[in-house]
């Protein structure tokens, strides 16, 4: 019979006879593409070179390649098999390069149906696998995984964590049979790789001072702690201690050693030996590569790795040439087992080329859109997209129509720069309605990217997560993250600021704001609940007027709702507004859908229905929630007369939410099956310092005195804890929050606290304080952000319960003794000190957190001076420092807990002292504006005139932080009000810069001020107040006489 090749009418060069290993000369006739089935992809020459060695024999190249294929190829064949080998562009590493070259392949070489990635990788020995170098390691699933483990994006640095991917596709059943194979005849005859290698050198010298083995002795496995910033050849040795000592492998052991399991493939470099150790350990990976990933799910292939170094930093080149020949022979006896059939079944790669695309593209667009997702998540973590998903799901169908029907809100959406003002009297459904509005804009413009829509949702829970640099933060968020591409001026905010761990002040970002709003054709804001936006720290004022600032720069558009509050009504005195009440054709509609949860008696009898209709629209009077509260009220009710008698008696008037809010705990009282459950709740939900989550109240409820783990068997049900509560409490199912009804129940409830929660800040220390003694944190500080992670994972209340006890027992009326306790394990206050110190989500952010906490520097953070008055009288140590140098005392004035301050100064401790950063006690206060500290501070005879490390005196860290009462305070003990920093900004220009109006007054009413100072380039205050467009500061500047005609006064197009 003829061969195949004949039969087919394929163009294959007559063949020569060849000695194994020696590849025949090149032929003159251009080779077929159409006839090559095995596809070997290289990363570098040196494995490019190894392919070609191993070759049987050489063909020309290829007669055809398709027009855009820049690779370069060398075909052959091994065995029976017709390679075609490629190698990536000259220094072109990682996942997407390996994919381009794979995709350009199957376009020039259709028929390939099996893939081989050969080549070098770095080693991760361990105490399981002797790894070495020159050995081989086969990419085989084990446990479950595929073969090849994608972990990372971006670069790995020594001593820092990486965030996991996922494991990719196995290699095809065809190599992984003949891997089986190859295994058995291994181990029943050994291998001749040594031989085969030397067998090509022989036969090639000018390869041999490259490609030959190396002597053992250079083989040197480092300690996973000693590191070298070179290549290193050998001064690390010349010290005993850092090598590992490995015995010499016997006669009988294979060398190399073929090794099968888990290859980690990533865009990054790995040579950071703590880290290696670390994912060898967790995923019990060998090798470590940079192309692999991008071939596993889009071309069937198989990696075989030689060991040329151990992924440390002491990597060098001089096993690259030997582990690249290594992989190659062992691809070689591989292929030899697989008969030419068993490929020709495969399926053809070309088949799945759109894949190969796809993920190239994907592949090219992933880092871009990482990188834009890190800066997003950097400017705020908020999120407001769950809130609208749960808002409109609670909204009830064909309800609020009307509002999108007025006219007011017709004109406001036509007309560009409108402001519509929607002011309701509490629980009409102003939120409900918002989520409508949102969702009509969404709507509207689904795929118009010249429409901006951004929202928020103000929420009286969340007071210390929305200032106004974090609500202007996300309006700037939500806008920049609808375009294809992140604005520049948002990389910009970062890169200006993510390096120094600064945070960029509020006018960068409203400057920003600006800029990605003019993007826009047309911009909507829509902003929720205005009257529960804390007026504490001038966050209304300063959102509103930032807003209406930008509305006079751009074209935007701003609907917001509010109760009707006098300084809120005079912000909006000049535009139109719409109330907002609950119609009574929403509310029947609402109360219709309702009727199915009644009594049995109610559903048997229409007259009954409607008079529960009526009764209810008339009683509520244009508050939706009332609806539901009254309706919640018959639930229990049995008999036509009881409900008839309930409808009778709905409260109504002014007091209408205190006189429901009472009938609905006065039911409570009455279950006294559940009682003492619906108050645990209420107790939780209403006196927490933030929004649960609803295994964070499971868990907490699920609490037992004394015993020193949780019994899942004692986590209560989410509904059995809303069924209880009758109506008071209900669950966003996209956020998991669970949370009271309304804002008027928090209102209500904290009105009347002591009555109906009298003790609940002990009982929520005492159930904190018993949860972070469990058994599960007696291992003390994480030391890697996995294990950190999976800490929080399986420890839900563990981050609330770590942030928040302190703050609880500091409003206690008695210090329980599971404080003291819990207080006494070192390991356990170490644990909880790692959640409460993190601040922040980046690589490596659990290990980026003082250690050497104390039980004196806790109770000092929270200001818990009965507890801190308790260990003091135990003789621990005053000054204790943490490993960022913060003493106990530090902390105290840092947080503005001026009796614990009094305190430990009356124990002696350091007045003086300072941290990592050169704050001292009387720093850390003026930077966080805690008058009463300062001043306590001062009296002690804390230092006043001095400048820290960057030259910033008191004075002009309490004028850069805004905080007036301190800088009068320090006014009023005669500083020096013209000191200057290591730039000369003085307090005056830093006010000017930062348009910290009410301190620009206190400096410039002040004898001996300087107006015209300059910093070292020439800016003045003036100048800087012009340059940042801070009008209101520009006006008290002239009005003082500045220098108007300072050459850098008109900057920035601000005049």
């Amino acid at each position: 019979m003829s061969p195949m090749w004949l039969q087919l009418g394929c163009n294959v060069p007559k063949s020569f006879t060849f000695q194994p290993n020696e590849p025949k000369a090149v032929l003159a006739i251009m080779s077929n593409p159409n006839d090559y089935t095995v596809g070997w992809i290289c990363a570098i020459s040196t494995e490019y070179v190894a392919a070609q060695a191993f070759l049987d024999e050489k063909h020309e190249g290829p007669e055809y390649v398709s027009p855009n294929d820049n690779n370069d190829y060398t075909l052959g064949k091994i065995g029976k098999h017709n390679v075609v080998t490629a190698v990536l562009p000259g220094g072109e590493y990682g996942i997407a390069s390996a994919a381009i070259v794979a995709r350009d392949m199957l376009h020039s070489f259709p028929n390939v149906r099996i893939g081989l990635m050969v080549g070098i990788g770095g080693g991760a020995p361990s105490q399981k696998h002797d790894i070495r170098l020159g050995d081989i390691v086969v990419s085989v699933p084990r446990d479950g995984k595929g073969g090849v483990f994608q972990y990372d994006f971006g670069k790995t640095v020594q001593n820092q964590s990486f965030c996991t991917a996922g494991f990719l596709s196995q290699p095809p059943t065809v190599l992984l049979t003949a891997i089986n194979g190859l295994q058995a005849q291994y181990e029943i005859d050994g291998h001749q790789l040594e031989e085969d290698i030397n067998n090509v050198l022989e036969k090639k010298p000018r390869l041999v001072k490259k490609y030959k083995r190396p002597e053992t002795i250079t083989d040197r496995l480092f300690r996973s702690e000693a590191t070298h910033d070179s290549s290193c050849a050998t001064d690390c040795a010349y010290d005993p201690s850092n090598l590992v000592f490995r015995s010499e492998r016997g006669n009988e052991e294979d060398n190399p050693a073929i090794h099968y399991g888990l290859i980690a493939s990533a865009n990054q470099l790995m040579k950071d030996a703590l880290v290696r150790d670390r994912i060898a350990a967790e995923m019990d990976v060998l090798c470590f590569e940079m192309e692999a990933a991008g071939l596993m799910n889009h071309f069937p292939c198989l990696v075989i790795r030689g060991i040329c170094d151990y992924s440390d930093t002491h990597k060098n080149k001089e096993w690259q040439g030997y582990a690249a020949m290594a992989a190659a022979a062992y691809a070689k006896d591989l292929l030899y087992r697989i008969p030419p059939n068993r490929v020709e079944a495969e399926e053809k790669v070309i088949d799945i080329l759109s894949r190969v695309h796809n993920y190239v593209e994907k592949a090219e667009g992933r880092l871009d859109r990482k990188e834009d997702a890190d800066i997003l998540n950097w400017l705020t973590n908020i999120d407001y997209g769950p809130q609208q998903s749960d808002n409109l799901q609670r909204r009830q169908p064909r309800t609020g129509q009307w509002l999108l029907d007025s006219t007011e809100y017709s004109t406001w959406l036509k007309t560009d720069k409108q402001t519509l003002f929607c002011p309701g009297i509490p629980g009409a459904g102003k939120t409900i309605l918002t989520s409508i509005v949102v969702d009509d804009l969404c709507k509207k413009y689904p795929n118009d990217t010249t429409i901006g829509v951004a929202y928020i949702y103000c929420n009286f829970q969340q007071k210390g997560e929305q200032t106004a640099y974090d609500l202007l933060a996300s309006l700037l968020k939500q806008l920049a993250q609808s375009q294809s591409s992140l604005p520049g001026c948002v990389k910009d905010l970062y890169n200006q600021h993510q390096a120094k761990k600064t945070r960029p002040p509020i006018d960068e970002i409203s400057r920003a704001l600006q800029t990605v709003a003019a993007i826009f054709s047309r911009v909507f804001l829509v902003v929720d609940a205005l009257d529960e936006c804390q007026t504490s720290s001038k966050c209304r004022s300063t959102l509103l007027l930032e807003i209406f600032n930008l509305q006079a720069k751009t074209k935007t558009n701003f609907f917001a709702t509010s109760r009707r509050i006098p300084d809120i009504e005079r912000a909006f005195k000049d535009y139109p507004s719409l109330e907002i009440l609950a119609s009574d054709e929403d509310v029947q509609t609402y109360l219709d859908s309702q009727m199915s949860e009644l009594p049995g008696c109610v559903l048997k009898r229409v007259d009954l229905q409607e008079e529960i209709k009526i009764k209810i629209v008339k009683a509520i009077d244009g508050m939706f929630l009332l609806a539901k509260l009254h309706l919640d009220s018959l639930r229990s009710k049995w008999t036509p007369k009881a409900i008839r008698r309930a409808l009778e008696t709905l409260p109504t008037g002014s007091e209408v939410y205190n006189d429901t809010y009472d009938a609905a705990m006065d039911r409570i009282k009455g279950q006294t099956g559940s009682r003492e459950l619906a108050i645990q709740v209420l107790s939780w939900i209403t006196c927490a310092r933030r929004r649960l989550t609803i295994l964070e109240l499971q868990h907490a409820l699920a609490v037992e005195m004394g015993k020193s783990e949780l019994d899942k068997d004692n986590l209560p049900e989410i509904e059995d804890l809303v069924s209880v509560c009758a109506g008071l409490v209900t669950v966003d199912e996209e956020s998991s929050i669970i949370r009271l009804v309304h804002y008027t129940t928090q209102e209500y409830f904290e009105r009347t606290q002591s009555h109906w929660f009298p003790n609940a800040n002990v009982s929520i220390t005492t159930i904190c304080v018993t949860y972070l003694s469990f058994r599960v944190f007696e291992s003390g500080f994480c030391p890697t952000d996995d294990s950190f992670d999976e800490r929080l994972r399986s420890n839900h209340l563990y981050d609330y319960a770590a942030r928040n006890w302190g703050h609880h027992a500091r409003k206690a009326l008695t210090l329980c003794q599971e404080v003291m306790e819990f207080l006494d394990q070192q390991a356990k206050v170490e644990a909880a000190s790692q959640v409460l110190m993190m601040h922040s989500r980046s690589s490596n952010y659990s290990q980026r957190v003082p250690r050497r906490m104390t039980a004196l520097h806790l109770v000092a953070y929270f200001g818990v001076e009965a507890a801190a008055r308790a260990l003091l009288q135990n003789a621990v140590e005053t000054d204790a420092k943490n490993t960022d140098s913060q003493t106990p005392l530090s902390l105290a004035a840092k947080n503005g807990h001026s009796k614990v301050v009094e305190l430990l100064l009356e124990n002696g401790a350091e007045l003086e002292s300072e941290d990592d950063r050169g704050n001292t006690p009387l720093l850390c206060a003026i930077i966080n504006g805690h008058e009463a500290v300062v001043q306590l501070l001062l009296e002690k005879g804390a230092k006043i005139q001095f400048k820290d490390k960057q030259g910033r005196t008191p004075l002009s860290l309490a004028a850069e932080n805004g905080h007036e009462a301190v800088v009068k305070l320090l006014l009023e003990k005669n500083v020096d009000v013209n000191s200057r920093n290591e730039y000369s900004w003085t307090p005056l220009w830093i006010a000017a810069k930062k348009s910290n109006e009410g301190v620009a007054k206190l400096l410039l009413a002040w004898k001996d001020f300087e107006a015209n100072c300059c910093d070292i380039d020439g800016h003045t205050a003036l100048s800087k107040a012009a340059s940042g467009g801070h009008e209101t500061v520009v006006k008290l500047l002239l009005a003082v006489d500045s220098d108007i005609q300072t050459p850098r006064t008109i900057v920035g197009g601000h005049r």
